[in-house]
C-alpha cells in the first residue's frame, strides 16, 4: 500500500523559489572581480535565474546538457547554478586550480557544451579553448562595460545573454533523481573522476546540513562561504543558506587574511566555512594587525585535519566556536561534524579537548563504520583503527560514465580511503589517509598528528610530514616546515618542541625548511608533489642503519 501524500519532487529550484517567497529581501552581498561590492537579494536572484534559464534554452541548452562554470563565489555564479539546474541541465564546476591537463580532461570527459567564466579566468580559457571541440560558447560573467578584449571568437557577455531571456519563464518539472551537478575529484588515482549529484541528493544534503547538530544555519545568520563553489559543492552552502533565508556574503577572488577579516567585520558574519589554510592566514593577519571577531559565532573547518592551535585561537582568544568537519566530494560533501551530545556534560576539559580534535560524528543520512582489510566491522572503542566506509542518499554510487568500475561493496558501502577510529560516542578521528600513513617497522605513524603538533610551534606557519625510505625501518618521517615571516627556528628547536607531545618512535628523523608547501586544487597539502620533490632525499639516520 502506498501513502496518499502529494508527489512533490525535491528539485533544487524549489530552494531558491522558497527563499524568494519567504525571504525575498535577504541580502546576497558579493565582492566582485570588477572591484566594487554588489548587493542583491533572493527575490532578484530567483528572477534572474529564471531569466538566465530561458536565455540558455534559447541558445540550445536543454535537459541533460552539461554546462561548465569556472567562477569565484559571487551572485552571478549562484544565479547560474540555479538556472542550469532548474532547466534540467547539469552545472559542472571547473576548478581553475587544477593542472591544464586535468582541466582538458574533465571538460571533454564531462561533455561541456557551454562554459560560464569569471573575468579572472578568461586568459586560461583562451589558452585552452582549442582543446574543447564540443564547447559552443563561452559566457563571460560580467556586463558590457567590463567585457575584455578577448581572442575568444565565441564569447558572450553574461548580462547581454541574460537580457535575451523571458521574465515570465516557468521552471520545467522532472524527476527528483535527475542529474543536477557534476564535480570531479582530484583525490583519486589516475584521471579525475566525476561525481554526479542529483536534485534529490543536493536538497536532502542541504536539509541535513541545516540540522541543529550540524551547521545549524538560521534565517538570522549571516553566512560567508569562503570554501569555493568549485570545491565539493561549496559544502552545500549555496543551497543550505537560501533554504533557511540567511543573508549570504560572497568573497569573490580575495581570500587572504585581511580581505576575509574585512568581510567578517563589515558584514557582521555569524557563520563561515573554509579549509584550515584559509584560517591560518586569517589568524596570522589578526596576530600581526590586531582586531577582534565580535559577530562571528561559529566557523566550520574541514577539507584537512585542523591544527589544534587554530581551534585554540578561535575558541579561547576570539570566542568563536569551531565546528571541525570531515567529508568528501563523493559525499556531497559533508560526512561528520563535531557537535557535543547528551551524556558529555561531565567530561573534563582534557576529554572535551580530545573530542574537539576529532572529525566528528555522522548525522542522519550518513551511515558509517570502520572495517579491517577483510571488510569486518571494527569496534567503536576509540582505539581500534580501520578504514572508514560510508553510505547514504547523498553518497556517490558510481563515478560518471562508470570510471573506476564498481566503487561499492556488496552491501552498498563506499570506501573513503581514510583510516581512523570511532569512539563510544560515535566520534570519528582520522589517523591518516591510507596512502599517507607512514609505515615504520611494521607500525603506523600518523602524518596528520605530527603536522598538527608541529604547527603549534610559535615560529611555524605550516608543516607537512611524508615518509622517506629507510633501509632498516622501511619508512621514517620527514618534517617539512614553513616558518612565519621574520621568524627563526632550527631543526633542534622544532624537534625539542615535539618531545613529550608525541611517541618517541614517532620523532621525525629530519626537518627540512622550505619557503612554500605545495597545495592541491582544493587547498589541501599536496603530498604527491612533496613526495616527488623529496624522492631522492636521504635521511641522516639512513647511513647509520646501513
Amino acid at each position: 500500500m502506498k501513502g496518499l501524500m502529494q508527489d512533490w519532487p525535491l528539485l533544487v529550484h524549489t530552494v531558491i523559489d522558497h527563499a524568494a517567497i519567504n525571504h525575498g529581501d535577504a541580502e546576497v552581498v558579493s565582492r566582485t572581480v570588477e572591484g566594487p561590492m554588489h548587493v542583491t537579494n533572493y527575490a532578484e536572484i530567483n528572477a534572474r535565474s529564471r531569466k538566465l534559464a530561458s536565455a540558455l534554452k534559447r541558445r540550445g541548452c536543454g535537459f541533460g546538457d552539461v554546462i561548465g562554470t569556472m567562477a569565484w563565489n559571487g551572485y552571478r555564479h549562484m544565479e547560474a547554478w540555479y538556472a542550469i539546474a532548474g532547466l534540467g541541465a547539469v552545472y559542472h564546476t571547473l576548478n581553475p586550480r587544477l593542472f591544464e591537463k586535468q582541466l582538458d580532461y574533465i571538460v571533454n570527459h564531462g561533455g561541456d557544451q557551454l562554459i560560464l567564466v569569471d573575468l579572472t579566468f578568461v586568459p586560461l580559457i583562451e589558452k585552452l579553448i582549442a582543446r574543447f571541440p564540443r564547447v559552443r560558447d563561452i559566457v563571460i560573467m560580467t556586463d558590457s562595460a567590463h567585457m575584455p578584449d578577448t581572442s575568444l571568437k565565441n564569447a558572450i557577455c553574461y548580462e547581454e545573454l541574460l537580457a535575451e531571456g523571458d521574465d515570465d519563464f516557468s521552471w520545467p518539472q522532472f524527476d527528483e533523481n535527475t542529474a543536477c551537478g557534476l564535480c570531479y575529484t582530484s583525490g583519486t588515482t589516475g584521471n579525475p573522476k566525476g561525481v554526479l549529484y542529483s536534485h534529490r541528493s543536493n536538497v536532502l544534503h542541504a536539509m541535513a546540513a541545516n540540522f541543529a547538530d550540524v551547521l545549524a544555519i538560521k534565517s538570522t545568520d549571516v553566512v560567508l562561504p569562503v570554501v569555493p563553489m568549485f570545491h565539493a559543492n561549496a559544502w552545500a552552502l549555496t543551497f543550505a543558506a537560501p533554504m533557511m533565508g540567511a543573508k549570504m556574503v560572497m568573497p569573490g577572488e580575495k581570500m587572504d587574511g585581511e580581505s576575509i577579516y574585512q568581510l567578517l567585520t563589515e558584514e557582521k558574519v555569524t557563520f563561515t566555512a573554509a579549509v584550515p589554510t584559509v584560517w591560518l592566514m586569517l589568524l596570522q593577519y589578526l596576530e600581526k594587525a590586531g582586531g577582534e571577531l565580535p559577530d562571528l559565532e561559529r566557523v566550520a573547518i574541514g577539507g584537512a585535519a585542523c591544527p589544534p592551535a587554530v581551534i585554540d585561537a578561535f575558541e579561547n582568544k576570539y570566542g568563536v566556536r569551531v565546528m571541525h568537519a570531515w567529508g568528501m566530494t563523493e559525499m556531497s560533501p559533508l560526512g561528520t561534524l563535531v557537535s557535543m551530545k547528551a551524556g558529555m556534560e561531565d567530561l573534563d576539559e582534557q576529554a572535551l579537548w580530545a573530542i574537539k580534535l576529532k572529525q566528528g560524528r555522522s548525522f542522519y543520512t550518513v551511515e558509517m563504520k570502520i572495517v579491517d582489510d577483510d571488510g569486518n566491522e571494527q569496534p567503536r572503542d576509540g582505539e581500534t583503527s580501520g578504514t572508514l566506509v560510508v553510505r547514504g542518499p547523498a553518497v556517490s554510487g558510481e563515478y560518471y560514465k562508470g570510471e573506476g568500475g564498481q566503487i561499492l561493496d556488496q552491501e552498498g558501502w563506499f570506501g573513503t580511503g581514510d583510516v581512523g577510529t570511532i569512539d563510544p560516542y560515535g566520534f570519528f578521528q582520522i589517523t591518516d589517509r591510507s596512502k599517507d600513513v607512514i609505515k615504520s617497522g611494521g607500525e603506523w605513524i600518523s602524518s596528520i598528528d605530527l603536522e598538527n603538533v608541529a604547527v603549534g610551534h610559535e615560529a611555524v606557519a605550516e608543516a607537512a610530514v611524508i615518509g622517506i625510505a629507510h633501509p632498516k625501518w622501511d619508512e621514517r618521517p620527514l618534517l617539512i616546515v614553513v616558518l612565519k615571516p621574520g621568524a627563526k627556528a632550527t631543526k633542534e628547536d622544532i624537534l625539542g618542541f615535539l618531545k613529550g607531545q608525541i611517541a618517541k618512535w614517532w620523532m621525525p628523523d629530519d626537518v627540512s625548511f622550505v619557503d612554500e608547501i605545495p597545495h592541491s586544487a582544493t587547498g589541501k597539502i599536496d603530498k604527491v608533489t612533496l613526495r616527488r620533490q623529496f624522492e631522492d632525499y636521504v635521511l641522516p639516520t639512513a647511513h647509520a642503519a646501513e
